[in-house]
């Protein structure tokens, strides 16, 4: 886990008052320890993505919520699959 500070300083176009943004949107959830906001790696790989959207493939802000709940989806159906997947061989051997 990181802190608010270290995750800044890897993402030097990251903007605090849209971190705590997407925060409070429910994109990035980091725990809360003594007061300090700490964040997984999941988090890291998620400001990643937000600011791939925003920075680089220009998605409005307006739009983030519904592109992130269609990468969300894609990403549950792929987890899903390789779990049936999986089951198909345990069944089939």
């Amino acid at each position: 886990m990181i802190t608010l500070d270290i995750l800044l300083a890897r993402f030097t176009t990251l903007d605090p008052g849209d971190l705590h943004r997407w925060i409070a949107q429910g994109f990035v959830r980091p725990e809360v320890t003594g007061g300090e906001l700490r964040f997984e790696e999941i988090d890291v790989e998620r400001v990643r993505l937000i600011l791939d959207l925003r920075d680089v493939l220009e998605v409005d802000e307006t739009a983030l919520p519904v592109v992130l709940s269609l990468v969300d989806q894609v990403y549950a159906l792929r987890r899903r699959l390789r779990q049936l997947e999986g089951g198909s061989r345990l069944g089939g051997e």
